[in-house]
């Protein structure tokens, strides 16, 4: 059994992701003390939740302590196995984030599985879809993971709504990420999204853009989407030779569209000046997937409490190396390196049945 404080170091949501990810992985159980004991609404929320009984689900794991507002989440988990599942998050909670959490031991199992999620898909405090799909997943397939994720309904926070479909392949071989050098920027791109708010916006946005990145007309497009409530989420694609990499903002009520793209065009400006491959907010994201892979390194911004804490977390579950180098102002690498045997052999999940599950947060909560 594996006992981690999760108030340690940042503190946040992502211990409990990570120690459930790792937990089905590597079949180890862990048990979470404190979790998210310093921020404003403690304990365990909606989202935590769903990637609790998603894991779960997954691997036929024995849990306690899942409950809104628990600081205490014991998780003892059973074989994974591959198969159809659904999850609904209940709320506006990240989507994404719960396809992170399961992603990685289906990718172990021995066959394909398939996931819909239902809830937030573009959410201030998590990866957007496009994220997903246009930076992450592909960086995954240079370590060997095979997924994919199709967006059909979006969901904006408050209301959520969205509908996600993922298929997840097993992994097809493992990997190292080498990725110092981003290469020439390719192009560059603008896309914001609005539901049920005025065109206006978007194209006041894409102004600020446009002005600030050197971006031409015709690179820019305002998309007018369908979903349960408002929305206004800004998406600026940066394609390089080596890597392409994806910056959100979120439009809020009480704040000029001028200072959201300001704030997305400054975010954009900090990445191409420092001259790095991975921006903070990936950087974050490919730890663990590199750990179950064969490892690697990458260029980055000073790394956050956020990645170390993660770090922490996942060299409780898998015998790996974590280091940091600064190599310039404003500039570093995070490398990331196996201690033992491969994990396509020390964590491979063998079992080729297949299930199908179906659950409802809302309907698991108390």
């Amino acid at each position: 059994m594996i006992d981690i404080d999760a108030s340690m170091g940042e503190g946040g949501g992502q211990i409990v992701r990570s120690a459930l990810a790792l937990a089905a992985c590597t079949g180890l159980s862990v048990t979470l003390h404190n979790v998210r004991a310093r921020r404003a609404n403690p304990g365990l929320r909606a989202q935590h939740l769903a990637a609790v009984r998603a894991v779960a689900a997954i691997c036929g794991a024995k849990v306690s302590g899942a409950t809104m507002a628990s600081r205490e989440l014991s998780f003892e988990p059973g074989q994974v196995q591959p198969g159809r599942y659904e999850v609904d998050v209940g709320t506006a909670g990240s989507t994404m984030l719960v396809l992170q959490t399961v992603l990685p031991a289906l990718s172990l199992c021995g066959a394909r599985s398939e996931i819909i999620l239902r809830g937030g898909t573009h959410n201030p405090r998590a990866p957007t879809f496009e994220f997903v799909r246009d930076s992450y997943l592909p960086l995954l397939a240079r370590l060997g993971f095979d997924a994919q994720a199709v967006l059909d309904r979006h969901g904006f926070f408050p209301r959520g709504g969205g509908v996600i479909r993922a298929s997840i392949a097993p992994l097809r071989h493992c990997s190292a990420l080498e990725l110092i050098d981003r290469g020439p920027v390719r192009t560059r791109s603008v896309s914001v999204l609005l539901s049920g708010l005025p065109e206006q916006i978007g194209r006041r946005e894409i102004a600020i853009l446009r002005e600030r990145l050197g971006l031409s007309e015709d690179s820019c497009v305002v998309q007018d989407v369908a979903a349960l409530g408002t929305g206004n989420v800004i998406h600026v694609r940066v394609e390089a030779a080596n890597v392409t990499t994806v910056f959100a903002g979120f439009g809020l009520r009480g704040v000029r569209a001028e200072s959201v793209a300001g704030q997305v065009a400054d975010e954009v400006d900090r990445y191409l000046d420092a001259e790095i491959a991975v921006d903070a907010r990936l950087a974050d994201q490919l730890l663990l997937p590199l750990a179950l892979a064969a490892g690697g390194m990458f260029s980055t911004l000073r790394p956050t409490a956020h990645t170390e804490t993660n770090a922490a977390v996942i060299r409780r579950f898998v015998p790996v190396e974590f280091g940091t180098t600064a190599i310039g102002p404003g500039r570093w690498t995070i490398a990331l390196r196996p201690r033992a045997a491969s994990p396509s052999s020390s964590l491979s999940l063998e079992s080729s049945d297949s299930s199908s599950v179906s659950f409802s947060n809302n309907s698991l909560a108390p």
